[in-house]
């Protein structure tokens, strides 16, 4: 469909930090893609305190069922909900597992934040999200001493990260893994005396396929496989974000402004060739 294509290409142009905004704008134009966009498009995520254990889950479309979102923590829907869909006992207790062991995956990777994994049947196997999500709030950089106080810059961003992990179990102790992941990058820095400021947002899609040996009597053996997987792709996808937005950024910036001492030695250069001229 091509008003579906033409859509899905404008999202891409648009600054991710406002996806929600383009979103609702392009879905206005366009009522009819309502079902596929929401489908393709990532947005960005959500938080929620669970009632009974008071702890912080993420909202998305894998623990969505109507208007409700089942926590990871207790297998319950808030607002509740009678028949809501929750996982066998089997991917429950790989669920647990997993919630367990990204919560200190990000502790150690991101010091701070929140994380979460769900588990559902799929055909042929298993399928589990694990969404991290990391933002800081805006704050005063300290100044080196002796700098310009209007120097003083403001700084936030936000990192939503989404795993979705297909496993495919075959030859009766191996499983293939297929990983899907989508990243969002946002940093904002403002420094308001001097009325600059600058907004650097982006996301970026891999994916990868992995075969790895399991236990076929404990489905938590599959989280180890593919936390793995998960690790080695966040570790990429760092690196091609610095790549792309911070090493482009950098190249635009040094094209368009001359460090004082390159102008210095060109000035220099330029009197000397000048002076070599005058002799002849």
């Amino acid at each position: 469909m091509a008003e579906f294509k033409a859509a899905m290409d404008l999202m891409r142009r648009l600054p991710p930090k406002n996806i929600e905004t383009s979103l609702s704008n392009t879905l206005a134009l366009q009522p009819d893609l309502v079902d596929d966009l929401l489908s393709a498009v990532d947005q960005p995520l959500k938080v929620m305190k669970c009632p009974e254990t008071n702890k912080e889950f993420i909202l998305c479309d894998y623990n969505r069922d109507g208007d409700s979102y089942r926590s990871p923590w207790t297998n319950n829907y808030t607002p509740p909900l009678d028949d809501g869909i929750v996982p066998p006992d089997d991917l429950r207790r790989m669920e647990l597992t997993a919630n367990e062991a990204f919560n200190r995956y990000r502790e150690l990777y991101y010091e701070g934040g929140v994380s979460s994994c769900y588990a559902w049947e799929c055909e042929g196997g298993f399928a589990c999200c694990v969404a991290i999500l990391k933002t800081t709030a805006p704050a005063f950089m300290p100044l080196p001493e002796g700098e310009d106080p209007r120097r003083q810059t403001v700084s936030s961003g936000g990192w939503n990260a989404m795993h979705v992990i297909e496993g495919a179990v075959h030859e009766g102790s191996k499983c293939k893994y297929k990983l899907s992941s989508t990243v969002t990058l946002s940093l904002a820095s403002e420094a308001k005396g001097m009325a600059s400021k600058s907004d650097l947002s982006g996301s970026l899609s891999r994916s990868m396929e992995k075969d790895k040996p399991f236990d076929p009597r404990d489905p938590a053996s599959h989280v180890a496989n593919f936390g793995e997987l998960v690790e080695e792709m966040e570790g990429r996808l760092r690196d091609a974000l610095y790549e792309v937005y911070f090493g482009k950024t950098k190249q635009v910036v040094t094209s368009m402004r001359t460090a004082e001492d390159e102008r210095k030695n060109a000035q220099q250069s330029l009197m000397a060739e000048m002076m070599r001229r005058q002799k002849q």
